[in-house]
């Protein structure tokens, strides 16, 4: 089986070390030279993010699929403020419309109480994961029926529900998918064709694949697996280990200026649907991140969270470290346990995609024609 290999684009330069949180957020040049650089470089799709503060991911991913001739796009959609039919409607509209197989939809269910309450939404975690349950179930089914259909569910009802523009049969449009709850594992393996992992330790990585697949056998299914993580790449594994450093100061700097301007009743500039360096967070695998930081700052070598110690509960913080065959042979031991799809996005992120393009994509491709999706996670440890 091949990699897929993820990016994500955002729609004006900023990161945790650079850009300006001043000024116009949708920079449309930048958003073109960015998803073309993707493509460019061999990715095979794009994340579009998602934030109650931040441009609409769809109109987004429009831009981007309409900018490249190939790059797929995954838009990442939290589930309960637009109804499933109208949504399978806007994937199967923009899929037709721009050449169809290049458009995928992420669920976020949303574990930051802050951004969730920007939306109206104060239904509580577990709430939450009952209703993408409820969501994903009858956006599948408005994708794929082809006749008219009832639903009766606690969240959301229809009656005659039918959309007239679906993707094909034989190239459906895929439902990713994130969380490490209980709650969250028993949605993921009933209805995700992805399960999104952050970037934990492989014994960790192995254990979480095992239970998933253990609850979706359960259902008759089988759930392919992904990991988010930040690579940190230079020509020698001390070059790589110095930038890291280099990060870590300049993340550390951005987060003291941003309490600082809060101090001192300055707005504090959002990042991602969420104030810089602040989140009242609910979520499971931002604990999990956190807890692992706290033990030491690396694992298994070159698994680094410098940079998650910092920013607290947050999202993909981790980070590969090494030069780009070492970052690319950390990344086929997670393949071994059953990753089939990463997703990378770097500190610096137009320079990173195209520096990864000349060396760690290509590494990538050819390592994992070598390196079957492997079954070491089929068993529950004891």
């Amino acid at each position: 089986m091949s990699i897929e290999i993820i990016g994500m684009v955002g729609t004006k330069e900023v990161s945790e070390t650079r850009g300006s949180f001043d000024g116009a957020l949708i920079d449309t040049g930048y958003l073109t030279r960015f998803a073309r650089a993707h493509e460019a470089a061999g990715f095979d799709r794009v994340l579009i993010g998602y934030g109650a503060t931040g441009p609409d991911g769809f109109a987004v991913a429009a831009h981007v699929l309409h900018a490249t001739s190939t790059l797929k796009v995954l838009i990442a959609h939290r589930p309960g403020f637009v109804v499933p039919t109208l949504v399978a409607r806007k994937l199967a509209t923009l899929d037709q419309l721009t050449g169809g197989g290049r458009v995928a939809i992420h669920h976020i269910t949303g574990g930051d109480e802050l951004d969730q309450k920007r939306d109206g939404d104060f239904s509580d975690h577990d709430r939450r994961y009952a209703r993408t349950a409820e969501f994903m179930g009858l956006l599948r089914r408005e994708l794929t029926s082809a006749e008219p259909f009832d639903y009766e569910g606690e969240f959301y009802q229809v009656r005659g529900a039918y959309s007239s523009v679906r993707p094909p049969a034989d190239e459906p449009i895929p439902l990713y998918f994130g969380g490490a709850s209980p709650p969250a594992v028993e949605v993921g393996a009933r209805h995700a064709d992805v399960y999104m992992l952050w970037g934990e330790p492989v014994a960790q990585i192995a254990e979480r694949i095992a239970r998933i697949r253990a609850v979706a056998a359960r259902h008759g299914r089988t759930v392919r697996f992904s990991l988010s993580v930040r690579p940190i790449v230079a020509g020698t594994e001390e070059a790589a280990w110095q930038r890291a450093e280099q990060i870590r100061s300049a993340t550390a700097r951005r987060i003291a200026d941003a309490k600082a301007a809060q101090v001192q009743g300055v707005a504090v500039p959002i990042r991602g649907g969420r104030p810089f360096g602040f989140r009242m967070s609910s979520s499971v695998g931002s604990e999990r991140l956190q807890r692992q930081a706290t033990e030491r700052d690396v694992h298994d070598e070159r698994l680094w969270f410098g940079v998650t110690k910092l920013t607290g509960p947050g999202g993909n913080s981790t980070a590969l470290v090494g030069t780009p065959r070492q970052v690319a042979d950390a990344l086929m031991a997670y393949r071994r346990v059953g990753v089939d799809t990463v997703l990378i996005r770097g500190f610096d992120p137009l320079d990173d995609v195209v520096d990864w393009g000349r060396e760690l994509v290509p590494l990538l491709r050819e390592l994992a024609a070598s390196t079957p999706v492997g079954t070491e996670a089929t068993a529950l440890p004891a």
